[in-house]
């Protein structure tokens, strides 16, 4: 059933609220699941690779050289390409929303069950419009959201020569597609969009943006109250109930000095992991940063395969 919102109207004012550098100390903790899989895909009529890599949450380039190929390849109907989606779920929510912005990706439990972990769009790398992290409460519930343009992307509009508009009704031309999550965070939404091939990426003025049909799973999902935080790790590890460790990789693409191999090796340590890992191709997967949990598990500790 449509759900209006309780506040008065207010689009995604896309504001920057840039967050202070994590401390050193402050490790991410280490996880036990792992969401996504890695799968024999099947190639559909009118799939290209940003496509792909929207849809499934990977890189297109990491989708190409799985494959021994290049974003320059043509892909056709009926081939095959491996892909592997697996993400590393972060700990620290165990009711409503955790997006972690490095990763893209956005995640919904309830009672401490991982329900949806979708790929999103996150605020751009230029310092202007980074998300801020932090805890939030959902403030709003809007369906078919009019869009009120903020004064600094109308701003935009005109720096890159285009008219400024300063209302865009529902509709197919409204870059919140047809679902609001307004939250407590100042001038901060999730929301649908109107061109999803920008999904999985840095590419937004602040604003959390989700596929058209993910935004319209979580709208459902979600109630007015429930609480929700964003964070930022790019370095993630996971130790599954069968003994594996994963490492994931990210770009650390709002530079906070949150990258490298030394980085890995304290957060193992921290962890009691250190033994347990294979340090080569976790060297591997830290150069590679290709956003994939790979299975880093040290030979004699587990059946585990990568």
């Amino acid at each position: 059933m449509a759900r209006l919102a309780k506040l008065a109207a207010s689009a995604c004012i896309f504001a920057a609220f840039a967050a202070a550098p994590v401390r050193a100390q402050e490790l991410p903790p280490l996880s036990h699941r792992i969401t996504g899989q890695s799968i024999d895909y099947t190639i559909q009529k009118g799939d290209f690779w940003i496509s792909l890599a929207a849809s499934h949450g990977v890189g297109a380039g990491v989708i190409a050289a799985d494959n021994g190929l290049t974003t320059d390849a043509i892909i056709t109907a009926g081939k095959t390409l491996h892909i592997d989606n697996r993400h590393v779920v972060p700990v620290g929510v165990d009711n409503g929303i955790l997006i972690n912005l490095p990763q893209r990706m956005l995640f919904y439990f309830e009672d401490g069950n991982l329900i949806g972990a979708y790929p999103a769009a996150v605020g751009r790398v230029a310092p202007r419009w980074h998300t801020p992290t932090g805890k939030f409460r959902i403030i709003q519930l809007r369906e078919a959201p009019t869009w009120r343009v903020p004064d600094s992307i109308r701003e935009e509009m005109m720096a890159n020569g285009k008219d400024p508009v300063s209302v865009v009704p529902p509709g197919p031309d409204n870059p919140l597609g047809d679902y609001w999550i307004g939250i407590s965070l100042p001038s901060l939404g999730i929301h649908g969009t109107n061109s999803p091939l920008g999904i999985y990426g840095f590419h937004t003025h602040g604003c959390i943006r989700l596929d058209p049909a993910d935004a319209e799973t979580l709208f459902n999902a979600v109630n007015l109250g429930d609480r929700g935080r964003i964070i930022y790790a790019p370095i993630l590890l996971a130790r599954t109930d069968d003994g594996r460790v994963f490492l994931e990789v990210n770009r650390d693409a709002y530079k906070r000095s949150i990258s490298g191999i030394g980085y890995v090796h304290r957060l193992a340590d921290a962890d009691h992991l250190s033994d347990q890992i294979d340090w080569p191709r976790a060297e591997d997967v830290t150069a590679r940063q290709d956003g994939v949990a790979r299975d880093v598990t040290a030979k004699g500790s587990s059946q585990a395969s990568r």
